[in-house]
């Protein structure tokens, strides 16, 4: 592998990616969404790289896809709306990116030939659990807007491997937090309401448990996902193996910020009845039996370093804490 491309590079993921990926000496062209003000998302964060080919443009375009992925040995496809909140209301945005702009990118690779793609799914395609801890064999259960179009997207990329041959891995990250992740998160939810100043501090419900992945640890999977033998075709969990409650979350943030704060549920910030996922716990037997990989940075080391990052005066800025982001 010596040259790749990332869509949804210029997301909180990507742009991680981005980094480790020219730390491996890789040349990396990295989708940026278009926009007339030539923003590039969180890669200007990213030191310019003369390996580095930043283009501007949308995976829903099937032409520019196959424009884009022209010479890559390998493609690495985030590009997505995650947003589950805002699934409710604008679902046909959804499906035009997560599953349209997917499908335009498998076939832009199966018409390239031999490369390999990754396709990025999510653990919320799983739902509540019904098996802790949850397999590549647990039932998909769309639950909202988002994680069904998440689910369309999995099952169209593995389609392309089972029809055409095509070199596909389903990579399914648990949730994943760290520098730049937006304010949609609970986490940075949390640590900006507290950074300006609030006692208390809003949030929906607290009851559901997570695991979560420090985003090196997710972006250390990708890349090892894409090095690995006998991938094709198969749905590959990145967890930890460890859960923790919201409530215990937001506990700890508040200790590592020395913050005497009180929560207080926003009815806003509740998912509609019967949509809320109560509990994700991933199993990585998969992926710690094909890679090497295995988690490095525990929670609260994870959050550590997201508490300093977001609280710099530099990045508290791109954040409205005042208002719920959807």
């Amino acid at each position: 592998m010596k040259s790749v491309a990332v869509t949804g590079a210029d997301g909180f993921i990507g742009s991680h990616l981005v980094e480790l990926l020219l730390s491996k000496g890789l040349k990396v062209r990295a989708l940026s969404q278009y926009n007339s003000f030539n923003n590039w998302g969180w890669l200007e964060e990213i030191a310019p790289a003369d390996n580095l080919d930043v283009w501007s443009g949308d995976v829903r375009d099937p032409n520019f896809c196959r424009r884009f992925v022209e010479g890559a040995d390998t493609v690495f496809h985030l590009a997505a709306l995650i947003a589950i909140p805002y699934s409710y209301i604008a679902p046909d945005s959804y499906v035009d990116t997560n599953i349209k702009g997917t499908l335009n990118i498998c076939e832009a690779v199966k018409e390239n030939g031999s490369q390999k793609l990754l396709v990025t799914s999510t653990s919320e395609v799983y739902g509540t659990a019904k098996y802790v801890p949850i397999d590549e064999k647990h039932p998909k259960q769309p639950q909202s807007p988002y994680s069904a179009t998440k689910i369309g997207a999995d099952a169209l990329a593995l389609s392309f491997h089972n029809a055409f041959k095509t070199d596909v891995t389903v990579v399914r990250p648990f949730n994943t937090y760290g520098p730049r992740q937006s304010a949609r998160a609970i986490i940075p939810t949390i640590i900006t309401q507290i950074a300006s100043g609030v006692k208390e501090i809003k949030v929906g419900d607290l009851s559901p448990t997570r695991d979560f992945n420090f985003v090196t640890d997710t972006c250390r999977g990708f890349y090892e996902i894409s090095q690995a033998e006998k991938t094709a075709g198969e749905e590959i969990n990145i967890a930890t193996g460890h859960e923790i409650s919201m409530e215990t979350l937001f506990k700890t943030i508040a200790r590592i910020m020395k913050a005497d704060v009180v929560w207080k549920t926003d009815p806003e910030r509740l998912r509609p009845k019967d949509s809320e996922v109560f509990r994700l716990l991933g199993d990585n037997k998969k992926i710690t039996s094909l890679t090497d990989w295995k988690p490095q940075v525990s929670l609260e080391e994870g959050l550590e370093k997201t508490v300093r990052w977001i609280c710099d005066n530099n990045n508290l800025r791109h954040y409205k804490p005042y208002i719920y982001n959807r």
